[in-house]
């Protein structure tokens, strides 16, 4: 597991903090785990894997997870994102540079690919429709190189 930067850390939180102000929330325990297990969970993961991690360390229910990853994501902490299965995964903001994804349908196996500034296109005629940003993806789907060749 790679270390994250402290500064990292402290950015995120107080940017949480202030949307939870600004929202009118109140910084509760329950929330105080989940951005923090949050925060220390490298690469994608989905809510009910989070909620086992919050389960592990502090009574936390269910319902909390879910509510918290919501102002997460309005906070612009985490993405979401679906990969075409019936649970949305989630990833940080801070860590990774804008990309979209292409998902094996055989092995579930998914490869990252650099964003080509599709905002720049779409982005201006959403915001001119009064539409609030939160973030966009976009997904290919097909069949691995390995699944092609037989190896999975």
């Amino acid at each position: 597991m790679e270390k994250i930067d402290s500064q990292v850390i402290k950015n995120e939180r107080v940017k949480f903090l202030q949307f939870l102000s600004k929202a009118g929330l109140r910084v509760s325990q329950g929330r105080e785990l989940v951005f923090d297990e949050v925060i220390h969970t490298h690469g994608h993961f989905t809510a009910e894997e989070l909620a086992k991690l919050c389960a592990e360390k502090k009574d936390v229910s269910r319902a909390t997870v879910y509510r918290v990853l919501r102002d997460l994501l309005e906070a612009g902490i985490i993405r979401e994102t679906a990969f075409g299965d019936k649970h949305h995964h989630f990833e940080h903001v801070y860590d990774e540079k804008p990309h979209h994804h292409a998902q094996c349908v055989r092995c579930h196996s998914f490869i990252e690919f650099p964003d080509k500034k599709e905002d720049e296109v779409y982005h201006p005629y959403l915001k001119k429709q009064g539409f609030k940003i939160l973030g966009h993806e976009m997904h290919f789907y097909g069949i691995c190189k390995a699944c092609q060749d037989g190896q999975q």
